[in-house]
């Protein structure tokens, strides 16, 4: 069993998490998570997610960045250089261009992601847990210099 394989019903994520299963789908519908679905609709959740949402609930309540901060902050992440995203991608990116929400949120329809499922992009999956977008930026800056 891997980090990223679905295997948590949203109830028992919720109790994983101490939070309210409401809670885990209003992080949905603003797009902080992606959940699994089954073909019946229920949701599951990894171990990554559960790493992710903890990183989500501590950006709320330790740091006190609100929703929309998160947003902001996950539509920072640099989606075209993991993707290695050609000028072309770039131009008719929405992730590329604005900055309301993450680019699993805002993904174009004429880009190299419109064909991908979000949840098994490595944007996703790599970058999920506390600090490790802050290491990919460091990463990359070294790599310049």
């Amino acid at each position: 069993m891997t980090k990223n394989e679905p295997i948590y019903p949203i109830r028992t994520a919720a109790k994983l998490l101490n939070i309210s299963v409401h809670t885990l789908r209003m992080y949905e519908k603003e797009h902080l998570i992606i959940p699994f679905k089954k073909s019946t609709s229920h949701r599951l959740y990894s171990q990554s997610d559960i790493d992710r949402i903890k990183c989500i609930r501590s950006a709320i309540n330790e740091d006190k960045i609100s929703i929309n901060g998160i947003k902001t902050i996950y539509s920072m992440m640099p989606c075209w250089e993991v993707m290695n995203c050609s000028k072309k991608d770039r131009s008719n990116c929405s992730a590329y261009l604005l900055h309301s929400g993450p680019c699993w949120a805002v993904k174009g329809d004429d880009t190299i992601c419109a064909s991908k499922d979000c949840r098994k992009c490595s944007v996703y999956q790599d970058y999920g847990e506390c600090g490790s977008i802050k290491k990919f930026i460091r990463n990359k800056l070294t790599e310049k210099e």
